[in-house]
């Protein structure tokens, strides 16, 4: 007799994983049932480049700046940290945005994240410094960016909204919007929770969803 049977499949999923969600989740830092929304008035990455959207994603933001070589250390951080727990979702992507005429430079430092790093979610992002700077702004962070680079990365959801927690100590010593780069242990301890958070979110509206198509058609 096969373990895997679709009996225990279909119970394992509609009971077993849930609880592990939850589990997970509770123990976490941010027992939060929702990830707060931030800002709603986030401008689509389509602004700075045509053939990329925020839609539909959950978008990972971050600002290479135009000396990529003295700020790779957080974005090494990010990829290690997160990037690797999340490549498996099908909705996830980071955008990395610099601006134009650092090309040669980009180029280089992907070769050396993608010689041990699966990078087809990795959305390197080209712009005229104009419009990354307005990119940027319709964060509504209160700071600014320095020759185009912040050491904060930033959570927006499938809708284009900017999701961030509100309750954190930690964060609102710092009192700035996003997450360190440079901070190992923010992103591992807050970032992470928060992605995880949305993405439970997203699956808990999946079910109450299918609950309310079953209820409809009788089931």
């Amino acid at each position: 007799m096969k373990f895997f049977t679709k009996k225990r499949i279909v119970l394992f999923l509609l009971f077993i994983f849930p609880l592990m969600c939850f589990l997970l989740l509770s123990t976490g830092i941010n027992n939060a049932a929702k990830l707060p929304i931030y800002g709603e008035n986030t401008l689509d990455i389509s602004i700075v480049d045509s053939t990329k959207t925020l839609k539909n994603k959950v978008s990972l933001i971050c600002f290479l700046g135009g000396d990529i070589a003295n700020n790779k250390g957080g974005v090494f951080n990010l990829n290690q940290n997160i990037y690797k727990k999340f490549i498996e979702h099908n909705d996830f992507q980071i955008i990395a945005i610099y601006p134009k005429g650092t090309d040669k430079e980009v180029l280089s430092f992907k070769k050396e994240l993608g010689a041990f790093t699966d990078m087809a979610k990795w959305k390197f992002t080209a712009g005229s410094r104009e419009n990354i700077n307005t990119f940027f702004d319709s964060f509504n962070t209160n700071t600014s960016l320095d020759n185009f680079y912040t050491s904060d990365a930033f959570i927006v959801d499938k809708n284009g909204y900017l999701r961030e927690r509100t309750d954190d100590e930690e964060k609102k010593e710092r009192k700035l919007v996003g997450y360190d780069m440079n901070s190992v242990a923010e992103l591992k301890k807050i970032m992470k929770d928060d992605i995880n958070v949305l993405y439970y979110e997203y699956y808990a509206a999946f079910k109450n969803k299918n609950k309310a198509d079953r209820k409809e058609v009788g089931l």
